[in-house]
């Protein structure tokens, strides 16, 4: 439709003017996250971001739904994973969008009152509802993609974290030592078990103690991997002693019926070092 058309004309010449408001208007009170800013740089960054938000926004009166969703859906993902945005709190930029979106009622209005005789009936009624609708979409799929990829550095530093938990340390040119600490779940055990194959194999390690004096407690399905490390180890030629078994741990050991008497396994960690 050509008042669509124009309509897209009004804005796009107001994009500057839209970001501004918004900016001038924003409640920098808060010193939590990317809006209590006094950094010149990330205000321009923030100040291009929200520019860039009004150029794909405005396109939904020019395009077809699908291209348009397509291009924005572009610019969400990318503003969802911004690092500055992620340490910001989700409850105030879902405001931001909130008053974004009543600032576009607002200039929508303005056009309206400017050139009454173009619109027709009901017009005005069918833009409101739209961007209306735009806006619960576009803040339900920031809401999912910034889920995500929180979700996804959470799971990439948890990895980390298990990680570095399970160092295997050198004592000398053939021998390790593996402590343990904390509480180990079926995902940190896993992850012991390749980390500790893998650096026993970079290291050269022949003969490693694995200490539990750490671990207070471990369920069945753990203690079965931790002899799965043990058998793997064997298999790579690598020898192994293990220290301070608590006693809720060898009960359990027992229970499932492992092979305690098969392995070499000392009451401490000093005995065990100095054996």
């Amino acid at each position: 439709m050509q008042i669509n058309n124009e309509l897209y004309q009004f804005l796009r010449e107001r994009t500057e003017e839209l970001t501004e408001e918004w900016y001038e208007t924003l409640d920098k009170s808060d010193p939590t996250g990317l809006y209590a800013s006094n950094n010149a740089d990330l205000i321009n960054r923030l100040k291009k971001q929200n520019m860039e938000f009004h150029e794909h926004f405005i396109e939904v009166f020019k395009l077809e739904e699908q291209e348009f969703t397509k291009g924005f859906n572009m610019w969400i993902q990318k503003i969802a994973s911004d690092q500055q945005h992620l340490e910001t709190p989700l409850q105030y930029i879902i405001r931001e969008f909130m008053r974004t979106r009543q600032l576009y009622l607002k200039y929508i209005k303005l056009f309206i009152n400017s050139f009454p005789e173009k619109v027709m009936n009901g017009q005005e009624d069918l833009w409101l509802t739209n961007v209306i609708n735009i806006f619960d979409s576009v803040i339900l799929k920031f809401t999912e993609e910034t889920y995500k990829f929180s979700d996804y550095q959470l799971k990439a530093q948890q990895e980390m974290i298990n990680e570095l938990s399970s160092p295997v340390i050198t004592i000398s040119k053939e021998k390790g030592l593996l402590p343990l600490v904390g509480e180990i779940d079926t995902n940190r055990a896993k992850m012991i078990i390749d980390s500790t194959l893998t650096q026993c194999v970079d290291s050269g390690v022949e003969h490693l103690c694995i200490d539990l004096s750490g671990v207070v407690m471990i369920d069945t399905m753990v203690a079965k991997q931790l002899f799965q490390l043990i058998s793997s180890l064997k298999l790579i030629g690598v020898k192994t002693t293990l220290s301070g078994i608590r006693p809720e741990i060898a009960s359990t050991s027992v229970k499932l019926g492992l092979p305690l008497g098969d392995l070499d396994i000392r009451s401490s960690l000093a005995q065990a070092l100095s054996y």
